[in-house]
């Protein structure tokens, strides 16, 4: 049973992505039809343009493009803080229709990590023990399906699972805005800053500014805040380019 690391793979963007954000915007405030739209929106650079209408927090018109990207190597304490994204969809490997009687991977917190290798086999063998556990239980209440939906109440929270994960840009900067801050646990936090590099490399306009929301002004965490306000900035603020990370 051994640890895994997290994955994040882009599986499938809309097309025309910032093309279609500028439609979508020009529509609002222009008496011409959708065709002569389009003619002027290939015939221009629309950054400045999107830029502007970004920062008056006319969202609505990102709603109109998605992203959706494949994940794994990461645990049920991560998914079910992830799934609290309302407006996100997921398609999630089932506990219950896959079998574990073989072992289950799993992911070890660094700080675990950091307090040496003795306390990762502690960990380990504490995975080892949950797994037969696991096993006892489908003995007695069946291999299939039945056995495995109760089977699995033993399982730790550090149990792997994969996912396919879809959201639109505007939700995607609402995540980002939230789960980017030094504060979110650290895998969401690590999950959140895979996703927005492949963001911005797809479409930087659309996410120039996006990140936490000390990025764009004052430290939203009040009291609670991280004190390194500045290094947050630097960091999300690096040229596309270099990435983020």
């Amino acid at each position: 049973m051994p640890k895994v690391n997290q994955r994040v793979s882009l599986l499938s963007c809309s097309s025309g992505k910032e093309e279609i954000a500028a439609l979508a915007a020009k529509l609002c405030y222009s008496s011409a039809g959708i065709e002569q739209l389009e003619e002027k929106i290939s015939a221009n650079d629309q950054q400045a343009f999107l830029q502007a209408i970004l920062s008056t927090g006319h969202l609505s018109v990102v709603e109109h493009i998605s992203f959706t990207f494949g994940i794994e190597g990461v645990s049920r304490v991560l998914l079910a803080q992830l799934t609290r994204h309302r407006l996100a969809s997921f398609s999630v490997q089932s506990q219950r229709y896959v079998s574990y009687q073989k072992g289950f991977h799993y992911i070890v917190p660094p700080r675990i990590e950091e307090l040496g290798e003795d306390t990762v086999k502690e960990y380990e063998s504490q995975m080892q023990q949950m797994h037969q556990w696991y096993t006892q239980w489908q003995q007695k209440l069946g291999t299939g399906e039945q056995g495995n939906e109760d089977a699995r109440f033993v399982l730790p929270g550090a149990c792997e699972t994969r996912l396919v994960l879809t959201m639109n840009v505007r939700e995607l900067l609402h995540f980002f805005n939230l789960r980017c801050c030094n504060r979110a646990q650290w895998e969401i936090h690590q999950l959140a800053d895979r996703m927005l590099e492949i963001c911005k490399e797809q479409a930087p306009t659309l996410f120039a500014d996006a990140g936490p929301g000390c990025v764009r002004g004052a430290c939203p965490e009040g009291s609670k805040t991280c004190g390194k306000i500045t290094q947050v900035r630097n960091k999300y603020r690096r040229k596309e380019t270099n990435g983020i990370l």
